[in-house]
C-alpha cells in the first residue's frame, strides 16, 4: 500500500492505493472528520423529524378515511400542561 495525496483539496485528504495505483482507502483530517460527523448527526436528526410530520400526515390521512376521530392541537397541549 503507498499513500497518495490529493492535490489542490484544502482538508489534504490522502488516499491509499494498492499496486495498480487504485484507491483503496481515505485518511481523513481529524478536524474535518469531525466536521463530516457533526453535520452527519444534524441530517440524522433532521430526517427524524421529517419522517415524524410524514407519519403524522399519514395518520391523519387515514383517520379521514376511516372516520376515526383525532386529538385536537388544544385538548393535546391541555393535557401536555395538565
Amino acid at each position: 500500500m503507498f499513500l497518495r495525496k490529493h492535490k489542490g483539496m484544502a482538508s489534504a485528504l490522502k488516499y491509499m492505493v494498492d499496486e495498480k495505483g487504485e484507491r483503496t482507502s481515505v485518511l481523513v483530517p481529524l478536524k474535518t472528520w469531525e466536521k463530516i460527523n457533526q453535520e452527519y448527526d444534524r441530517l440524522q436528526a433532521k430526517i427524524k423529524v421529517l419522517t415524524g410530520v410524514k407519519d403524522g400526515l399519514k395518520e391523519i390521512k387515514e383517520a379521514r378515511k376511516s372516520g376515526k376521530k383525532l386529538q385536537t392541537l388544544k385538548d393535546f397541549l391541555n393535557e401536555s400542561h395538565g
